[in-house]
Formats: structure tokens, sequence, C-alpha cells
């Protein structure tokens, strides 16, 4: 119920109400939080600058400079962006607790106070989107990501579990609104996919899912042996941003390509398996390797395989700019024992536990079906650690 048709029900009842302490410091709380969280991104500041740039924009010769022009809008929206959804949501906490405030410690209305609990909760869950979405300050955070999954050994073991994550990812970006684009996909021998790419298309999509780098380990008792024991496999998750094609920083020359064709390995019906539509381009100097193979034009796949070699050239060059070659190739590891960010159990316990944050989870169905926001937000809340923490389980 929305705080308008509860001030209506208090202007309107001839009851008041008892508000009881826990949701009196639960808004007290969430006006705390909500200044803090409006200090700490400079809406004021923002604001000002957003201001500077519309004046900018009322310039006779603004518009005769179409790159700067398409700049400036793009930092305006950009700004507005992060401070309209805090500026919403701490018009509608503060409005709430105005509510608390007015009423009368006379006549207990149950029906009224749960609705109270009910909207301070809903709030209480948006703000610690908002609060999770502050921590995306990186460069790059905004962009779309490109998201590529391989099996570690293990055979089908590891090839049926990439699989898993696959539907897991697939899941995820679904409830958060993003749409999703298979580029290459390789299936296992026996079951399941050695190896896949997906691109994910929406707000922040690499902020959130750069959060999955690394290897993820699955003990389970296998589906595939008939003796019933417990396996453990491993698949490495890759999470790079999406370079736009006008970054003057990545330049390609066509003497450093290799570029082949080959028939789409995957499902394809009439056409997709006949031709030569799947392109595979190498980047001679850096060895860098990017496949596509979702469209039926060659075309088209080797504009998305341009695309994805751009985002993995401009992630190997910030790399450089850091002196920590292979940063976070590197800290994925092995794909193997040891070197795990988050482990699944399946067997003879339920229990999926990241190890860099200590966020765990039982409910493994849940997880499993993409809400993996859990651990997402928790190593955003951690600082984004690259290592292991000490003392946790894995190995």
């Amino acid at each position: 119920m929305g705080i308008l048709l509860v001030l209506n029900l208090i202007l309107f009842s001839i009851k008041y109400v008892i508000v009881p302490p826990e949701i009196i410091a639960l808004i007290e709380d969430l006006v705390r939080r909500i200044g803090a969280l409006v200090r700490f991104i400079a809406v004021d500041e923002k604001k000002q600058t957003i201001v500077n740039l519309e004046q900018a924009m009322t310039a006779q010769n603004f518009w005769s400079n179409a790159d700067n022009a398409k700049e400036v809008m793009q930092k305006i929206r950009a700004l507005k962006d992060i401070i309209e959804p805090v500026q919403s949501l701490q018009v509608k906490i503060m409005d709430l607790d105005a509510l608390v405030k007015m009423l009368k410690e006379e006549e207990e209305d149950l029906s009224l106070v749960s609705d109270l609990r009910t909207e301070a909760v809903k709030l209480q869950r948006n703000l610690d989107n908002l609060e999770v979405s502050s921590f995306l300050s990186g460069k790059h955070d905004r962009c779309n990501a490109i998201l590529s999954i391989h099996a570690g050994a293990g055979g089908t073991e590891s090839c049926d579990w990439a699989d898993m994550l696959l539907r897991m990812y697939l899941r995820w970006a679904e409830r958060r609104g993003y749409s999703t684009e298979i580029q290459d996909l390789q299936l296992g021998d026996g079951a399941g996919i050695s190896r896949v790419t997906v691109r994910l298309v929406g707000l922040s999509a690499y902020g959130y899912a750069k959060a999955e780098r690394g290897v993820h380990r699955l003990v389970r008792i296998s589906p595939f042996d008939a003796n019933k024991r417990r396996h453990t496999s491993f698949c490495s998750v890759d999470i790079i941003a999406e370079i736009e094609d006008d970054n003057t920083e990545i330049e390609i020359r066509d003497e450093d390509l290799r570029i082949d064709t080959y028939r789409s390995s995957g499902k394809g019906g009439q056409h997709v398996n006949k031709t030569e539509s799947a392109i595979r381009i190498t980047h001679i100097s850096t060895g860098i390797v990017v496949t596509c193979q979702n469209e039926r034009s060659q075309y088209k796949n080797k504009d998305t395989a341009m695309k994805t070699l751009r985002s993995r050239l401009y992630e190997k060059m910030e790399d450089e700019k850091r002196n920590e070659m292979e940063k976070f190739y590197g800290e994925k590891g092995e794909i193997g024992w040891g070197y795990q960010i988050r482990s699944y159990v399946f067997q003879p316990y339920q229990m999926i536990k990241d190890l860099r944050t200590g966020a765990e989870s039982g409910n493994i169905q849940v997880v499993m079906d993409g809400d993996i926001d859990l651990f997402i937000n928790a190593w955003l809340r951690a600082g984004c650690p690259k290592a292991r923490r000490q003392g946790l389980g894995g190995d």
C-alpha cells in the first residue's frame, strides 16, 4: 500500500495508531541510511554539475561539435541515472517518517500498523539495492558484460556443471531485466557444454556480473556414475566489460588479425549448419582468440566477434597500465582444486558458500534458479575482494 493511501486512511479514520517501537526504529534507521547515501554519492554536487552542463547546452555553438554534444548529453544522463532513484527514495522515506510522527498514541489499528510495516520493509529493500549500486564506481561498471564459462578437467561431469552455471546466469539476467545473447557455444562430448560466451545487455551488467569471475566448484552425487559416488567438478567463469566501438584507446590493425570461417556447431535447422557463417578471429600479436556463431549472417558474427575482441584487448591494456599482467585472468587461476571462489555442495549436505566473503545459502534450488544477488551484493559490500578469506573452507 502506498504512502499516500496510508495517509488517507489516517485522515479519514476515527482511530489512532500505536506505532510499535520496532517500526519506529526501522524508519529512523532508513532516515539515517538514506542521508548517508545522499552524502556518499554527493547528490548536491552532481545536481550542480547537471545545472552547469545544461547551461552549457544553451550556448550558440554547442551543437556545432557533434561529438562534444553527445559526450555532454551522456554525462547528464549518467548523472541523472545516479541521483534520481536516490532522491525519489529519499522523498518516500521522509514522507513515511513524517507520517509516523503525526500518529497519536491512543488506540491501535492493527491493519494500519501492518501497512506501515510493509511499506517500511519495501523501502528498506529498495535502499539495500541502491546502497549496493552506489559501489559501482568503476570506469566501465555501467557497461554491458561478456560472460564466458569454460568446463574444467572432468569430462562429462564438468561439461554438465558448465551447463548448469549457464542456466543459473541466464535466469539471473532474466530476474534483473537484462537481455542475453549467446555468441558462442561448444557442446560437450557426452552432455552439457565445454564452453559458452554470453553477452549480457543492461544497465550495470558488468558492474554486478564481475563478482562472478573465478573458479566455481560443484560437489554432488554424480548422475552419470552407476555406483552413485560423490564427484567434484570445476568450471571457470570470466567477465569482461563490453567496450564501445568508438573507444579511441584501442587500435586494431587488419594485419594483426587472422579471420577463419567455419560451420556453426550448434542446433541450426536448414541454414546455420550448412554454411560457413561462424567466425573465429585471432589477434596475432596477443594471441587472443574470439569466436561467434549465433547469427546466420557471417557479417553479423564478425561484427559481434570484433566487439568482443575490442573488449578483451581493452581489459588486457588496463592490466598492463596497472603493471599487473593477467590481474583478472591470473586470479581466476587454474580450473581446479585450490582456486575456487565459491563452492556448491549438493551432497552429503546442501550449502553454497562464497570463499571470498563468507556469504552462504542452504537453499541450493533458489540459487541455481538465478537468485545469486546475495553473493554479488556481499562481494560488492566487502570491497570487491579478489582473494579468498583466511579461515573459510572450500578445499
